[in-house]
């Protein structure tokens, strides 16, 4: 029997997964940052104010924003005076963040096409990797970690920003109920698509919870791996070092 993985509720092919998670993103990837202030009353934008302070870029480091195709994150950091790379498996997400970034006059950016699992970057190349809401798409998350650790140099730091289950009581049900009945209708609404965010939603429910996503941090090598939990955990920021 060939190994499968999960795609939101069905399980399907490894050598499927990448290339549907593609279509999804390129279906959504004009309407992405609409959407995203659209399913989270625009909450998204203080995680991701959060996140970057967690980050701390600095003067002279590299870094690298793995899954950052329409520029979010790098555009908070860039201001550090980093050397930031945006890598995207998705050549339409890249496309929205470097018109993002043209309008913005932000013109120290390098933007890459690349897939997490197999990063052509060389080893102990990053201070810094940074992935916000991307690594639940990954295929094989383990190899993107593995890879993300690779291209870190000594000292360097891990984080990731990404939905998770939340512990508050109650809490979880009213949010499963939101996500699961209004989230499509609104992609429906506002990008003409109800297919691709019934997946994003549920490919969260699938996604490991903290303490197990923890320690498959761990597990690829990461030392003093932290989990800051925000709403309960409904959102997570996660980090490690490399020694």
């Amino acid at each position: 029997m060939s190994e499968t993985v999960s795609f939101g509720y069905q399980d399907v092919a490894v050598s499927e997964k990448t290339a549907r998670v593609g279509e999804v993103f390129t279906s959504v990837a004009r309407n992405y940052d609409r959407m995203n202030d659209a399913m989270s009353g625009g909450m998204h934008r203080l995680w991701k104010d959060r996140f970057v302070r967690r980050v701390k870029p600095r003067e002279g480091e590299f870094v690298l924003d793995m899954a950052g195709g329409t520029g979010d994150i790098a555009f908070r950091m860039e201001p550090s005076g980093a050397h930031i790379s945006v890598a995207d498996i998705n050549a339409e997400m890249l496309e929205v963040g470097i018109a993002r970034a043209a309008e913005r006059g932000i013109d120290g950016l390098v933007w890459t096409q690349a897939n997490a699992e197999s990063l052509t970057f060389p080893d102990s190349s990053f201070d810094a990797y940074t992935i916000a809401f991307g690594i639940r798409n990954v295929t094989n998350i383990p190899a993107a970690l593995a890879e993300a650790h690779r291209v870190l140099k000594r000292g360097g730091r891990f984080f990731c920003l990404e939905f998770s289950t939340t512990v508050w009581p109650g809490f979880g049900d009213l949010y499963d109920a939101y996500s699961h009945r209004l989230v499509p209708r609104i992609g429906k609404l506002i990008a003409g698509d109800e297919d691709s965010y019934r997946y994003l939603i549920e490919s969260i429910r699938r996604f490991p919870d903290m303490p197990r996503f923890e320690s498959m941090i761990a597990d690829a090598a990461f030392v003093q791996t932290r989990v800051e939990p925000m709403l309960g955990g409904l959102v997570a920021i996660h980090s490690g070092w490399k020694i």
